[in-house]
């Protein structure tokens, strides 16, 4: 079974219980259509898992095939220096259909951030090198599609339809009470 690397540290965009018992990461790709079709699953996971899980998401843009998925990744990162990570990965992830170069701005403005910061942020090195660090992080951690998910810090190669993944989840949590 395939490893984490990095496990989850500070540089990583963390949604729920900060100390919950239950961890997953997914590695995801903005404009994959498969990625889309996991976050409402992902989503409906949080709400019914309440404090047993944290969800972590790191970008995994694959620009060959997806042209957008690397800005995409790029807008959210610079959503999260105003907080705004979470709001602006949900937004993209809603509306990946009608995605487009400029739907980002409009989505910065939607979500409530200062646009002539965001465009400013857009541009900086060090964002594009977050998305970067993230992209290596999943090659190291054996990531070869997306989405790609981490439970615990162990890869998860089964089906996540959300029956399967919300189970298997149950199991795990289980599995750590009785340990």
């Amino acid at each position: 079974m395939t490893q984490l690397i990095p496990a989850v540290n500070s540089n990583d965009h963390i949604y729920g219980n900060l100390n919950a018992a239950l961890e997953l990461v997914e590695y995801g790709d903005y404009q994959c259509p498969y990625c889309g079709r996991a976050y409402p699953i992902i989503k409906n996971i949080l709400r019914k898992s309440g404090a047993d899980l944290k969800f972590i998401f790191r970008n995994f843009p694959l620009s060959k095939i997806h042209p957008l998925a690397l800005p995409a990744a790029i807008a959210t990162e610079a959503a999260a220096l105003q907080d705004k990570f979470w709001e602006m990965h949900d937004i993209i992830f809603e509306k990946q259909q009608t995605l487009e170069a400029e739907s980002f701005f409009l989505f910065a403005e939607t979500t409530g951030l200062d646009p002539e910061r965001f465009k400013s942020d857009i541009q900086r090195k060090d964002l594009a090198e977050k998305v970067q660090h993230d992209f290596e992080s999943g090659l190291r951690s054996g990531v070869n599609r997306t989405p790609s998910f981490f439970i615990n810090g162990k890869k998860y190669d089964s089906d996540w339809e959300e029956d399967e993944l919300l189970e298997y989840l149950k199991d795990q949590l289980a599995e750590i009470s009785i340990s």
